[in-house]
Parts: structure tokens; C-alpha cells; sequence
């Protein structure tokens, strides 16, 4: 017996092994596969950037061309820097690839699939120009390490992650920056409402949106720009969030990569169960993403509070277990760290349920005994919040207090206003006054927080792993994808063949080349 909860460690490790037997099916799935966003992506770490007079960006166009012309399976890498080297166009820089990109949406160039030694030629100019995107990502990271050490981490855990989007980023960036004076460790600009659906990202800086703010890489360069002068005033490295997720996840990726992004929402099951997303689409975008990410040095955050938005928070508590251990897997597969793993989980079980809190310790505090070295983001009341802003800012502290106790290592600050209106500058403020005031009160508590040993946390956190386990046998039996379909997670049915964006999907040529997975992979 191991911990606070006294858990099996033979128990514990049957279930690592069982996510591992349930998680490697879609492994070699993705490894096989490839999708029209991770081939933007590619081009993106090439260096193409901008968009057509129409806002279609010229990544879209690339991609596009060459699959009208020769389709997806071969990736994107060899025909365009074939292209390039026929069209007398140069090497390959991203102006030159911006001209082709113009070329090829005027219909004046065709793309082909070259073989031997323009095959080698094509091969060796696409891997330069993709390492030295890579490269770009590598000096962001070592940046990131350079401030922190210069400004400073937060002086305690959990860090405390706040939630700015107006639709505008030029109001977002004073929000932010205020937000942080406050005491926000962490922002988190929440995008414009179905932005995940679509299968472009947007270029530019955008002053409108639809409750939160596009996400594009000038939207991100300039937030990242003005936290940096805050952390500076605030002598601690004040950390950016946004979401790759969606049609275009591989894409963000890349971009947060690039514009030093510090967390990326990256949940390998969100897109198919709440945005109706193929999940064979889903699983290959988010395995390059998560590469991506292990390069630049991103902290992922899963999903899985949102499961208990639809499913029922006590009853369907083993399914986040399981998910949880599913994106472990995943992620650790893609070469993510431990420190990375921003495992998510919520404090959603009906307050009028008896004993209620207790039942919220016992979860929260078997995950982060399940991932002692994880960043755990733990994610407050939304489901049970009835507009009652004097009850809800009462649940919000006990959210917290639960945070304190169990060790959680990101706490997302809860609104009292949560299902009433989107939060005022005002709630912020009362809301981030609730959290300093419960983690300064409870300082170091969780060192004195040890449930007795066959007490009632300590029986329901063994209870909720061993259904764990069972569940985790069934889906390694049937497989991930048939679980999925049947609606085992948040209730939600997303067979395999549906789901948008299953038409940019293709398997592997003989000769499939994508120089970013090779050299993301042999690092």
C-alpha cells in the first residue's frame, strides 16, 4: 500500500497496463494515417504564413493543390519542395513557398510525386527548411526557461489560472494584464465559439468574436508580448494558455510553439465527444501535437472536467480515471514529460448530494495520487450552479479548499456568475479575492491531510479505481474506438466512420513523407 490512500500498487499498475493495451490500437492507427491539418502544420514549421484576398490562408491552398493533384497519402513535403525546385522558384524560403502557395491557387502549377534522385533532392530541402521551424520552437523554449529564471515561478501551488475573452484582443491584453495584478498565475484566452470546427485558422489580429476571442498566431504573438512586460513588473513569469483542439489541432500546436505559449488545451478525446469530430481524425492530429508540444516545452490540460458537464459526476467518476490514464499514455507515447501532464478533473457532484465534499476530496485526491509528478488542473463547479451568485461564490470556496487540501497543481478560478451572464471585471475580482484568501488561509494543509486508512475517502478512491480497472478491461478487450462509439464517456455516441472532418484523412503511401515526424520522433 502506497500513499495517503493507501492504494494497491498492483491495482495501480493493471491499470497502467490496461490504458497502454487500450491506447496502443490508435497508436499505430495514427502512425499509419495522416490529415490535411497536420500537413498544414508541416508547412507552417516550413515557414508559410498569410492568406488570400478571401482569408483563406495559404497553407489551405498549398495543401489543397496538392491533394486535388496527387492526393494525401504521399504528405504534402516531397510535391511542394519538388515544385519548387521545377518551378526554378529557390530552396525553399517562406517567401518562395508563399509564391507557389499563389501559384498553385491561380492554377498555374501542378504537383506530382517525384522519384529518385529529385525524390532525394525534394527530401533533403523539405527536412532543412522544417528543422529550422523546429529550431525557432527550440529557441522559444530555451527563452521561456531563460525568463523564468530571471522573473521567477509563483512562490506557491496551485497556480492560479484565469479566464480572459472579450472577443477582442486589444481589450483581452489589458484584462489579462490586470488579471495577473490580481494574482492570476496563469491566462487563459477562452476562443470564439466554434472556431474548433473550423478547418482554417485565422489569420491576424481580430477585434470580434462570439464569447471568447479568435485564436490566431498574431493574436497569440501580441498577448505573449504584453504578459511579458507584466511579468516583468511583477518579477514572476506570468504563463499564456490557449486550445489545440479542433479541425486544425496540429496547427495550433505549431503556433503556440512559435509564439512561446507556455499551455495548450489538449484533450485527446474533447474534439469527437463535444464537438462531434471524427475520432480517427482526432486521435493523428493529437499525437503530432503532442510531439509538437514535447518540443516546445508546452504543458498539455486534458479535457476530462467536461465529461461530468453531461455524465454524472459520482455514478461515471471512473471514467475520468480512465480517461485520465488513456491521455497519460498518449502523451507519454508522444514524448511528453510527466511535468507536462495538466490532467484534468472538476468538481462537479451535486452539492445537495450527502457528504458531497467528502466524495470531491476522494476523487481529487486519487488523481493526484495516481499522477504524483503531474501539474493536475482542477476545474470548478459549472453544472450545479444555479445563478444564485451568494451560494455559488460559497461552492467556489470550497472548490478551492478542496484544491489546497489534495495538492492540485492548476486551479482554474471559479465564477460566481458561472451560468448568469459571462463574467464582469467586478466577479473577477471577488472571485480571485475567494482564491487568495482560501490558499493563503490554508498554506501548506495538505501536509496534514491524511485520510485515516479505511475511512471513507480512502474507500471510495479505492472504489472508483477498481471500477476503473473493469471499465479499462472492457475497452482493451473491444477496443478504444468501439468504447467511443457506445457512448462510454460523457455519454456521448461518436462512431469511428462519422464525425467532421473525416473526408481529410488518409492513410499512408508506400512513400509517405513528413520531415517534422521524423525529426520530432529522432529527437
Amino acid at each position: 500500500m502506497s500513499g495517503k490512500l493507501g492504494l494497491d500498487p498492483a491495482l495501480v499498475a493493471r491499470a497502467r497496463e490496461l490504458a497502454a493495451r487500450a491506447g496502443q490500437p490508435v497508436v499505430e492507427l495514427a502512425r499509419g494515417h495522416t490529415t490535411v491539418s497536420v500537413e498544414r502544420a508541416v508547412l507552417r514549421l516550413a515557414g508559410v504564413t498569410g492568406a488570400d484576398p478571401d482569408g483563406i490562408p495559404w497553407v489551405n491552398r498549398l495543401v489543397d493543390a496538392v491533394v486535388a493533384d496527387v492526393g494525401l497519402g504521399h504528405g504534402v513535403a516531397l510535391p511542394v519542395f519538388d515544385a519548387l525546385a521545377r518551378e526554378g522558384l529557390g530552396p525553399g524560403t517562406p517567401a518562395e513557398l508563399t509564391l507557389l502557395a499563389q501559384k498553385a491557387a491561380a492554377g498555374s502549377v501542378r504537383f506530382g510525386v517525384p522519384v529518385g534522385r529529385s525524390a532525394t533532392v525534394a527530401r533533403r530541402a523539405a527536412r532543412r527548411v522544417v528543422g529550422a521551424g523546429l529550431r525557432r520552437v527550440d529557441r522559444r523554449r530555451a527563452e521561456r526557461e531563460r525568463l523564468v529564471r530571471r522573473w521567477g515561478d509563483p512562490p506557491r501551488r496551485p497556480w492560479i489560472y484565469l479566464i480572459v475573452a472579450t472577443g477582442d484582443i486589444h481589450e483581452d491584453i489589458p484584462q489579462a494584464q490586470a488579471a495577473a495584478r490580481a494574482g492570476a498565475d496563469v491566462i487563459a484566452v477562452i476562443r470564439s465559439t466554434g472556431q474548433s470546427l473550423l478547418d482554417y485558422v485565422p489569420e491576424g489580429a481580430t477585434r470580434e468574436g462570439f464569447a471568447g476571442t479568435y485564436a490566431t498566431q498574431e493574436n497569440f504573438r501580441l498577448m505573449r508580448a504584453a504578459l511579458d512586460v507584466t511579468s516583468r513588473e511583477l518579477g514572476r513569469y506570468v504563463r499564456l494558455t490557449n486550445y489545440a483542439s479542433g479541425l486544425c489541432m496540429p496547427e495550433m500546436a505549431v503556433l503556440a510553439g512559435l509564439e512561446r505559449l507556455d499551455m495548450m488545451l489538449n484533450d485527446s478525446m474533447y474534439g469527437i465527444l463535444f464537438r462531434d469530430i471524427n475520432p480517427v481524425r482526432t486521435f493523428i492530429d493529437q499525437r503530432f501535437s503532442r510531439q509538437v508540444h514535447a518540443r516546445a516545452g508546452i504543458i498539455i490540460n486534458t479535457g476530462e472536467d467536461n465529461y461530468l458537464t453531461t455524465a454524472d459526476a459520482v455514478d461515471d467518476a471512473h471514467t475520468v480515471t480512465v480517461s485520465q490514464l488513456l491521455n497519460e499514455f498518449f502523451a507519454h507515447e508522444a514524448g511528453l514529460a510527466d511535468w507536462q501532464l495538466g490532467l484534468g478533473h472538476a468538481f462537479e457532484i451535486d452539492p445537495d448530494l450527502p457528504e458531497s465534499f467528502r466524495l470531491e476530496l476522494a476523487h481529487a485526491l486519487l488523481a493526484r495520487e495516481l499522477f504524483p509528478d503531474a501539474p493536475l488542473k482542477w476545474m470548478p463547479p459549472t453544472r450545479h450552479m444555479t445563478g444564485d451568485v451568494f451560494r455559488g461564490n460559497l461552492l467556489d470556496g470550497f472548490f478551492n479548499l478542496a484544491g489546497a487540501l489534495t495538492g492540485q497543481g492548476i486551479l482554474l478560478v471559479g465564477m460566481m456568475t458561472e451560468a448568469v451572464v459571462t463574467p464582469w471585471l467586478s466577479d473577477r475580482d471577488i472571485a480571485l479575492r475567494n482564491v487568495r484568501y482560501v490558499l493563503g488561509a490554508a498554506g501548506g494543509l495538505a501536509e496534514d491531510f491524511a485520510p485515516p486508512a479505511g475511512g471513507f475517502i480512502a474507500r471510495r478512491a479505492d472504489q472508483v479505481l477498481r471500477e476503473a480497472v473493469g471499465l479499462l478491461e472492457r475497452i482493451a478487450d473491444e477496443s478504444l474506438l468501439t468504447a467511443i462509439a457506445e457512448g462510454t464517456f460523457g455519454i456521448m455516441r461518436r462512431p469511428a466512420d462519422r464525425g467532421r472532418g473525416r473526408s481529410g484523412v488518409a492513410a499512408h503511401e508506400a512513400d509517405y513523407f513528413n520531415p517534422a515526424t521524423d525529426l520530432l520522433e529522432a529527437a
